[in-house]
């Protein structure tokens, strides 16, 4: 009886003692994963508006004629752009910015820009209450008649209007990039198309869009059909894509 319970309790696998590094392992491996997924995530908004903030720093200064550009400035643009970037990957998984994915693309492009654009004119106004409340130690009550006595709204509009326009660019490039498919978008813009493929990338895009249209105008059972027009089409677009 007792080599019997030996037996079962080994072909269980209760008797077989545990490998200690394999949990620890497998924990670092899922975290690895998630790090290199945010930082995949996070470099191009980060480093698009690095550049743009940092060109908003150098124009206002040249515009105001301060020719000796502080390197602090730069710092707290390069800071805004980390924040700015942190922040377009939490919208980024919030379900209602993807309410017109399915509407034409104009609608989704002005909707993210839109929200991109309040909530950094939110953050802007919040790191201006919380420099004034807990860095200068001035009550909170006086936010509101300190903003309209010293606040510059000059210089305040004239870099929200910059932040909605490079929102705007941006939300553009990263929708024209999801809907030619991750990555396509680069290499359409970088890449040299190989000399033996007969269609330039106007023809190939042209090509795909009328794929589109004829997808969009025929069932599946007319394609099917050998000999429906539909079915010709198909083929000849197909043809020309492959030369």
């Amino acid at each position: 009886m007792r080599s019997t319970s030996v037996r079962d309790h080994e072909a269980t696998g209760l008797g077989a003692p545990a490998d200690p590094t394999g949990a620890p392992d497998g924990l670092r491996r899922r975290a690895g994963a998630w790090l290199v997924h945010e930082l995949r995530e996070i470099l191009p908004p980060t480093i698009f508006f690095l550049i743009g903030f940092n060109l908003i720093v150098l124009t206002t200064k040249l515009l105001v004629a301060d020719y000796f550009v502080a390197v602090g400035s730069f710092m707290l643009a390069t800071v805004a752009a980390l924040v700015v970037g942190k922040a377009v990957l939490v919208a980024n998984a919030m379900p209602f910015l993807r309410r017109y994915d399915r509407a034409p693309l104009i609608q989704p492009i002005l909707f993210k820009t839109f929200v991109y654009w309040a909530a950094v004119f939110v953050a802007r106004l919040l790191e201006a209450f919380v420099h004034f409340w807990l860095i200068e130690h001035n009550p909170a009550g006086g936010f509101l008649p300190h903003i309209v006595a010293i606040f510059s709204w000059h210089h305040f509009a004239a870099v929200q209007i910059w932040i909605l326009v490079l929102f705007l660019i941006y939300v553009t490039a990263s929708e024209l990039n999801g809907l030619f498919g991750d990555g396509e978008l680069r290499r359409i813009l970088f890449t040299h198309r190989r000399s033996e493929l007969q269609l330039n990338r106007r023809q190939h895009i042209r090509e795909l869009v009328r794929l589109s249209r004829l997808t969009d105008a025929h069932s599946v059972d007319e394609f099917r059909d050998p000999t429906s027009a539909a079915h010709r089409q198909l083929i000849d677009i197909v043809r020309r894509l492959a030369r």
